[in-house]
């Protein structure tokens, strides 16, 4: 089954759960799909890792969001994102531990022979992709540095 059919299955659900947190969150996430979809430059269908790229920026941008909101003492408004994030987090594979991510890095580091931080753009080029919907990329990015820098 497709990302979009599990989409119209829970906002379904949703709906008749009158889930209006739910609901906003997968309207959301209906919407980015359509708009990515009738991008200029897209072709018909997204591929899975489009799929998982954009449901990975929603809940960045959900968990950013409240995390400015606790910052100003606005729990009243950094629930609603935390629970959307929960929802489109739903979605996505299961994210992978640190140790899980630093042994990719690890990897790639010996197979493209990178020496120091100059290295650094193309093991992130490889290792993001790798990992794509399973691993932050402020996570991978500070385990590279630090792998990169001893």
């Amino acid at each position: 089954m497709s990302l979009q059919q599990d989409i119209m299955t829970a906002m379904k659900a949703a709906m008749k759960a009158k889930d209006q947190t739910a609901l906003a969150a997968l309207r959301a996430v209906k919407s980015e799909i359509l708009l990515a979809k009738t991008a200029a430059d897209s072709e018909d269908d997204l591929t899975e890792e489009q799929e998982l790229k954009i449901l990975s920026k929603m809940v960045k941008q959900r968990k950013d969001s409240a995390a400015i909101f606790l910052e100003q003492d606005r729990k009243d408004l950094a629930d609603p994102e935390l629970a959307q994030a929960e929802v489109i987090g739903q979605f996505l594979p299961e994210a992978l531990s640190e140790e899980e991510i630093e042994k990719i890095v690890v990897m790639t580091i010996d197979e493209i022979g990178a020496e120091g931080m100059k290295d650094m753009g193309k093991v992130m080029g490889i290792v993001n992709k790798e990992l794509a919907g399973r691993a932050d990329g402020k996570t991978i990015s500070s385990i590279v540095k630090a792998k990169l820098m001893s």
